[in-house]
């Protein structure tokens, strides 16, 4: 059985207030998306790899791939107007023997080859699956400035990527959402939607998002722990 990564990578740099994908920024000295492709790659469970994006960014991003010193095969896909439609077209993509797709954001640059390993070898027992961790901190549900709830904290889990799927099942959601008019913010959602079970893998509390300037921060500093 062969394990393919989808990495969406079609976005902006709005919330990070650059002028460009946020996926070219320098994270110490490459830019964010390389190490997310050098973790993939140094992963021996992950056979293939798609990124997807928009045509803008093509050149910049297959610069990025000539630098990297890998035999698997990496691919452009173009991206679509959501996240959503950027992994269907995605998953379209993926080559016709591909029966498990792991999807990883772009921009969670820190996650681990072992927490691709883990995932891979989850996936191989299970329909789909997010990778999460538990929640740290007290949830307050809020209505305006007002406390309404304080959920318990043990039922709680911080959703990250990779997330999982069986690929035939997630491409028969995406159709189902298209037909339906779905609009979900990850592809978990979209089988929790369709009644299909969606399962925990332990993540990593490294494994965040760049999304903002002081997650970049942050980012750089666990890299440096890291290398030392």
């Amino acid at each position: 059985m062969t394990c393919y990564l989808l990495i969406p990578a079609a976005g902006s740099g709005k919330r990070m207030g650059a002028d460009r994908n946020k996926l070219l920024l320098p994270l110490l000295d490459k830019p964010i998306l390389q190490w997310t492709l050098e973790a993939a790659i140094a992963s021996p469970a992950i056979s293939w790899i798609g990124v997807i994006a928009q045509p803008h960014d093509y050149p910049e991003f297959q610069k990025i791939f000539n630098r990297l010193n890998t035999t698997k095969p990496i691919r452009l896909i173009q991206g679509g107007d959501t996240r959503q439609a950027s992994v269907f077209n995605g998953l379209k993509a993926l080559p016709t023997d591909g029966d498990r797709v792991l999807i990883h954001d772009g921009a969670r640059c820190l996650a681990t080859p072992e927490l691709f390993d883990r995932c891979d070898e989850s996936l191989q027992t299970m329909q789909g699956f997010i990778a999460a961790v538990p929640v740290k901190d007290t949830i307050k549900i809020v209505d305006g400035q007002t406390i309404v709830d304080t959920p318990n904290r043990d039922h709680l889990w911080a959703a990250q990527t990779p997330q999982g799927f069986q690929v035939d099942l997630l491409k028969n959601a995406h159709l189902t959402a298209v037909d339906l008019g779905w609009e979900v913010t990850d592809d978990a959602a979209l089988f929790e939607k369709v009644g299909l079970e969606v399962k925990i893998v332990m993540g990593e509390e490294t494994n965040l998002k760049v999304t903002t300037p002081q997650d970049l921060a942050i980012a750089e500093f666990i890299l440096k722990q890291r290398q030392s």
